[in-house]
């Protein structure tokens, strides 16, 4: 199952600001907790007492809890690899192994008798997964996730994104990434231009960067960078179908109760002989064939664009179809609504016989 996650700082933060946000993110559907090892530079005693009241009270909301860690870390805490009590006794389900080691050390941590799991770091595109396999690992403790960045114009580009996920996936590794939230303030350094996974995602709202991730179809889990979320951007992301794409519209003026219906309240599919010019869905004319659509008045077809055969259409009166190349009036079809702008690039995701949906903005 696809999961949501927040990422708390505790040393940066109040416990009762965390606890807070925890337990607003488990109302709202989220499993999974990130958190960071890697900028905590209290003695280990303070360590301990911070991370560990909020890591067990994460535990009792029953979220999973995965701390960031790398071989400097280790040093600090005066931490074996042969020997991971200590964030076993922190309440941790896992650590995330930030920096590589060397494949077989990798593989011997999957088999730890306090059943962490050991997630790797998903954003290089070279053979490291593959490295660790050979060493015959725990398959089962072990799951990926990319890195965020804090920096604006450091993350990740889309093709490189995919090519790395793509070695994960593949192997059945389940995987993650981050989104940022627009309202947050808070990560692991003092550079916080927001904290996500992929460059392009940095200015969008965080549910599109969150949709945008799933359509992919390479990503399991989808984990806010920063904190705070806004209550609004977790409600939201809350509220998301985690396995079907839901475009976002806004509807134009005068449409008919029909046409409202067609659009929201049905799944729709696009048709597997595929149009270079239109997203058709078809199944909807046999539902609503016999209703009344009037005509509207004639509106060239424009990219992003949905339109609706009105009843002068014959057989296709009601088809709904989404416009992705410009083309010129057609009477017999009614534009009724239009997808977002933020959402435009998530057309290029509805496949051959994908399912999808729409939302009023």
């Amino acid at each position: 199952m696809r999961k949501l996650g927040v990422s708390i700082y505790p040393e940066k933060s109040t416990l009762e600001q965390d606890k807070a946000y925890l337990t607003l993110a488990k109302e709202n559907g989220f499993s999974r907790v990130f958190t960071c090892l890697l900028s905590a530079e209290q003695p280990k005693e303070e360590i301990v007492q911070t991370f560990k009241e909020i890591i067990f009270y994460a535990k009792d909301l029953e979220l999973e809890v995965i701390l960031d860690v790398a071989p400097a870390v280790f040093d600090k805490l005066g931490v074996s690899y042969d020997d991971l009590s200590f964030f076993a006794e922190l309440g941790a389900d896992g650590i995330r192994l930030d920096a590589a080691f060397d494949g077989k050390g990798e593989a011997a941590l999957t088999y730890n008798p306090y059943d962490l799991k050991i997630e790797l770091n998903m954003s290089n595109d070279i053979d490291y997964l593959n490295n660790i396999l050979s060493h015959q690992p725990n398959k089962h403790h072990l799951i990926g996730c990319h890195n965020f960045y804090p920096q604006k114009y450091t993350g990740l580009p889309y093709d490189f994104f995919v090519k790395c996920s793509k070695r994960f996936k593949e192997r059945g590794i389940r995987t993650a990434a981050f989104v940022s939230s627009s309202s947050a303030t808070i990560g692991p350094w003092d550079i916080n231009d927001g904290l996500c996974t992929l460059e392009e995602h940095r200015d969008l709202p965080i549910q599109i960067q969150a949709k945008h991730l799933w359509a992919t179809d390479l990503i399991d889990d989808v984990i806010i960078g920063n904190a705070y979320a806004s209550e609004e951007e977790i409600i939201k992301l809350g509220k998301l179908n985690r396995y079907l794409l839901e475009l976002e519209i806004e509807f134009e003026d005068k449409i008919s109760h029909v046409e409202k219906q067609i659009v929201l309240n049905e799944l729709h599919v696009r048709r597997g002989d595929i149009s270079e010019y239109l997203v058709r869905s078809t199944e909807v004319r046999k539902k609503y064939g016999q209703s009344v659509i009037p005509a509207l008045s004639v509106e060239k077809q424009k990219f992003g664009d949905i339109v609706i055969g009105n009843d002068s259409f014959g057989k296709y009166k009601a088809e709904l179809q989404i416009v992705l190349k410009e083309m010129p009036e057609d009477p017999r079809k009614n534009l009724v609504a239009k997808v977002i702008p933020e959402n435009l690039f998530l057309l290029d995701y509805i496949k051959p016989w994908s399912t999808f949906s729409f939302a009023e903005k």
